[in-house]
């Protein structure tokens, strides 16, 4: 059996179109036959190496506006929940990032990402407490304290620093991003579809 091409999907809890990313890039994924590589990061390092303290959505009040009914229109338009808008935004995303890269090669990783982002954004709850992110490791059946305590642990925090300089270094400035094992880069939920696309070996435009 022919080994499928994999799409990296990287993604950070505070940005709304990483939520609706999330929320559908499995099925697509599946119909393209490519496998998804979740990558968990935090944007707020890249953003103040551009000297950006908050997300770009609030520096630029237009822009944030715009975000939000574009977003609400997309959650209608997949069928989601009708969106909520977390308080205050971005939400501090550090300890759910933490538990996503200590889930990085188990199977609860993806389970974890979208119930994390379902909270944020579908139920209007704080994902910022280590208590709400243990909360939501208690409903998958696993121990969410001790989960956290792993998490927090300085080898894990070590792994979440290099996939921050990963990012970086393979050119990400934005969640979420979507990388090929060829190396071309996709920014944006928009982008889903044509990344997929290129992944499975549609490539037009690929000469440059």
């Amino acid at each position: 059996m022919a080994r499928r091409p994999t799409l990296e999907f990287w993604y950070e809890f505070a940005s709304t179109y990483s939520y609706l990313a999330a929320m559908r890039i499995e099925a697509l994924a599946q119909a393209a036959d490519v496998a998804v590589r979740w990558r968990p990061f935090l944007l707020g390092p890249i953003f103040a190496a551009q000297g950006w303290n908050t997300s770009p959505f609030n520096l630029y009040p237009a822009k944030g506006r715009n975000m939000w009914r574009d977003v609400e229109r997309e959650a209608g338009r997949l069928g989601l929940p009708p969106l909520t808008r977390p308080d205050p935004f971005p939400q501090n995303s550090l300890s759910a990032t933490r538990a996503a890269i200590h889930a990085a090669d188990q199977p609860w990783l993806v389970p974890f990402s979208k119930a994390v982002f379902d909270g944020a954004y579908a139920k209007g709850r704080s994902i910022a407490e280590p208590s709400a992110v243990a909360a939501i490791l208690d409903t998958l059946g696993l121990d969410g304290p001790a989960t956290l305590r792993a998490a927090s642990s300085e080898s894990n925090k070590g792994r979440l620093k290099l996939a921050g300089e990963e990012a970086k270094s393979r050119g990400i400035y934005g969640a979420p991003s979507f990388l090929t094992e060829d190396g071309e880069l996709f920014w944006g939920n928009d982008r889903l579809e044509q990344a997929l696309d290129w992944a499975a070996g549609n490539r037009p435009g690929a000469m440059r």
